[in-house]
């Protein structure tokens, strides 16, 4: 799918499913403060701990949501990637 086959099928009022990752550890316990969303840890020597947020979220509102969570749980964003609508 090219770029702009995805801009076309983003919206910002549908649900969407994403990828987060973030720098540090985040427990799984908060999964439901961020929108359902499963969460995995990696440990890696070279880039330290990685969090990664897999999940369908229902608009772009809630998307916020999650970020603004984790922004102020102080974890820096490393990436968010929109992997489809369906």
């Amino acid at each position: 799918m090219t770029k702009s086959e995805i801009r076309s099928r983003v919206s910002f009022y549908r649900p969407g499913n994403y990828r987060i990752r973030v720098q540090g550890f985040l427990n799984e316990s908060w999964s439901e403060r961020l929108g359902g969303m499963n969460i995995t840890i990696n440990h890696r020597e070279d880039r330290g701990t990685l969090a990664t947020l897999v999940g369908r979220l229902q608009d772009q509102a809630e998307l916020a949501g999650v970020l603004n969570t984790l922004y102020e749980m102080h974890l820096p964003l490393l990436s968010v990637e929109y992997q489809n609508g369906d």
